[in-house]
């Protein structure tokens, strides 16, 4: 099987700071990213809703810009770290397939299985199943990385749950039932969201795998992921309603200066994804997945005048605990600890 790249003799560990300072911007960009998306691209999208003669910003021309600015914000960072050239002379097909096409091809489906679960699923049951994931990456970190967790540290993780369900709970409450027969139900509703949930904490745990075993650096892995999504999507424009509003009127259309800017931050916050992975694990990421639901709260109370819903209050205390109680009682190997 062919090595990924190969990393500097020199390199170090990440400084606790450098990870801290990136868990917290990925917390904030997370956060803020719904309200600045609202802002800059919501009016063209709500166009298509009352008015669907009118064609808004394409989706589609929205994601690729994405993924492109992503590659440009690798290589600049690649540039800049002096490695470029030492990532790619030591690049491989089959390194770059093993370590991002496998994590790629997994979100993909997992997200095709999300938008058919989401459309059949009363808004309870997706939000408790979609949490799952958090449980399945713990899962499938000790299985390919052997990462074992405290008890401690489990009821961490169940806390954190708890919170992200009733977090979830408060955003999506005011969706009615979906209705239909239970067998349709449990097939294209709870059977896609678990089979969701498994390959979310499998792909985290084989990026993480990639990063800290194969030693392939998460801004290659950037690059290789965003260029296999893209084609991916690009090949399916072929039959889908955006390939066709892209083709009728052209990738920028009804683009301004101000939809740059979410795209831009989705295009960074990918890049801080990577690191993240990389130098804190997909647990972690967890960890600020549910904490940005708590600054989305918050901003909207500052800029929208919306307060913080009951689910929210509870789930502050619930989510600053399990925070405290993660990183306070990690495992400790007991052979190691009798030395």
């Amino acid at each position: 099987m062919g090595s990924a790249s190969k990393p500097s003799p020199t390199a170090a560990a990440p400084s606790r700071r450098k990870v801290a300072l990136c868990l917290t911007l990925l917390t904030l960009q997370y956060g803020a990213q719904p309200l600045i998306s609202k802002r800059c691209v919501g009016y063209a999208a709500h166009l298509r809703i009352t008015s669907p003669s009118k064609q808004g910003v394409i989706v589609t021309s929205l994601v690729l810009a994405i993924e492109f600015l992503k590659v440009i914000c690798a290589v600049i960072l690649l540039v800049a770290e002096g490695s470029l050239k030492a990532q790619f002379s030591n690049w491989s097909l089959v390194g770059s397939l093993t370590a991002s096409g496998l994590p790629a091809a997994i979100y993909a489906l997992q997200n095709s299985l999300l938008q058919i679960s989401y459309k059949n699923l009363d808004s309870l049951t997706f939000s408790i199943l979609n949490q799952t994931k958090l449980l399945f990456t713990a899962f499938f970190t000790y299985l390919i990385l052997g990462q074992k967790q405290s008890p401690k540290q489990i009821l961490a993780l169940a806390l954190l749950i708890t919170a992200a369900v009733l977090l979830s709970i408060g955003e999506s409450s005011r969706k009615g039932a979906s209705g239909g027969s239970s067998d349709y139900v449990l097939l294209y509703g709870i059977l896609p969201v678990t089979v969701a949930s498994v390959l979310s904490g499998l792909a985290s745990s084989l990026c993480q795998w990639a990063s800290q075993v194969k030693k392939h650096t998460s801004y290659m892995m950037t690059i290789e992921m965003s260029f296999i999504g893209s084609m991916c999507l690009l090949a399916s424009t072929f039959q889908s309603p955006d390939g066709e509003a892209l083709r009728i009127y052209g990738f920028f259309h009804e683009w301004t200066l101000w939809t740059v800017i979410p795209v831009l931050m989705n295009a960074v916050g990918g890049i801080l994804v990577g690191l993240v992975t990389s130098y804190a694990g997909g647990i972690k990421k967890g960890f600020v997945i549910v904490s940005a639901l708590l600054v989305t709260a918050l901003l909207q109370f500052i800029f929208d005048g919306k307060p913080p819903s009951l689910h929210c209050l509870v789930a502050l205390p619930l989510v600053m605990t399990s925070i405290f109680i993660y990183q306070k009682y990690p495992y400790v190997d007991s052979k190691k600890k009798d030395r």
